[in-house]
């Protein structure tokens, strides 16, 4: 792979910095006052261009529940 542009090392180390700090993009985004939208097109962006983007960060959707009788 050649070197990336500003660009690319731009919104590739916003993806790296929401991954390590285990933030939704919606999240990451808001907290930096990103454009989630851009944030989420230029993820797509560079893996079209087969730069490796870091997993996302999921939080999950539901939570266990005991229920005691």
């Amino acid at each position: 792979m050649n070197e990336l542009t500003s660009s690319q090392a731009y919104w590739l180390g916003h993806l790296f910095h929401a991954s390590s700090r285990q933030l939704s993009l919606s999240e990451y985004a808001q907290e930096q006052a990103l454009d989630l939208a851009a944030l989420l097109a230029w993820e797509k962006r560079l893996v079209v261009q087969g730069v490796p983007v870091p997993l996302r960060h999921r939080p999950a959707r539901f939570v266990a529940v005991e229920v005691a009788l």
